[in-house]
């Protein structure tokens, strides 16, 4: 079973379902108002566990009601809470977020996912030591990451970073990071001097680039490739890209090579975001494999 840590913000989902996006001074009438757990790490976590592996979160949320609900559905999940810290004197972190037009837009505030400090991390080294993987977002402080980053290195622990929401790094942090998995725009901001080609060739077997529907692309140190995403009909895009690195992430620690552990990710990202929430859609392993087994059936009917 692969062991997991995830290292990243827990957030209270304020979803507001609308047709479509208020102008600038504009009141409009939504259509449903959903309150549901998120953040990028807590998302990441359910979405590694549903998928079989056994996975430790590790972050911060505030002594309040949004922090106790995050917290008994990590646990529903059957995700270790032991490495989750709750703060008596901060609120629990919050996004918000607009679903319209086949797309979303969020605003977070971090709250208590800003307190997850260095001396956490280093409380946790004997648990990054035996993790097969570390996954770490940009929804806390900067400097945690970093450290993280290189207690990784240290340990030579495999580490992933979901570079989101997107920032400039500093180029030692991508260059220490094992994996590094920005969408096209986020891409855009870490490297804005140079054509996407050229930056995959870069870093080859560690740049992984989502572009949504149209997949995603890396350089295997021959040759770009391009691996299709899965024709889906889409309801909410919300967590799709912390499934997908979620899934990723199984997919390397069972020994798949790269190419088959973007498809596994892109299979289970494509059953994501066939539901509202960010959670609600992330497939389990047994769902996952229902679907791989009916592809691959109606593949060898058209051979």
């Amino acid at each position: 079973m692969s062991n997991i840590v995830i290292i990243g913000s827990m957030n209270m989902d304020l979803v507001v379902i609308t047709s479509r996006r208020a102008h600038p001074g504009e009141t409009i009438f939504g259509e449903e108002f959903l309150t549901v757990p998120g953040g990028k790490g807590a998302n990441q976590a359910v979405a590694a566990a549903r998928l079989g592996a056994k996975v430790h979160m590790v972050g911060a949320v505030g002594n309040d009601s949004f922090g106790a609900s995050i917290f008994q559905n990590l646990k529903k999940e059957g995700i270790n809470t032991t490495n989750i810290q709750v703060l008596s004197d901060e609120s629990t972190g919050t996004a918000h977020i607009t679903v319209a037009e086949g797309d979303n837009t969020i605003i977070v505030i971090p709250a208590a996912n800003a307190r997850l400090s260095v001396d956490i991390i280093q409380s946790i080294r004997k648990l990054i030591e035996d993790a097969s993987i570390v996954i770490l977002q940009l929804e806390v402080p900067l400097t945690t990451v970093a450290y993280a980053i290189d207690l990784c290195n240290e340990l030579q622990t495999p580490v992933l970073l979901n570079p989101a929401p997107a920032q400039a790094l500093p180029k030692d942090m991508i260059d220490k990071a094992t994996y590094l998995t920005p969408n096209e725009h986020e891409a855009k901001i870490l490297f804005p001097d140079d054509e996407l080609e050229a930056v995959l060739k870069k870093y080859p077997n560690k740049l992984i680039v989502t572009e949504g529907e149209k997949g995603v692309r890396f350089y295997d140190g021959e040759q770009l490739i391009h691996v299709p995403a899965r024709n889906v009909e889409v309801v909410d895009t919300t967590g799709a890209g912390d499934t997908f690195n979620a899934a990723f992430a199984i997919g390397l620690t069972k020994g798949y090579k790269l190419k088959e552990a973007i498809e596994f990710a892109n299979l289970a990202a494509g059953l994501s975001v066939g539901r509202l929430g960010a959670q609600a859609g992330m497939p389990t392993l047994e769902q996952l494999i229902q679907v791989q087994g009916e592809m691959d059936e109606k593949n060898r009917r058209h051979q």
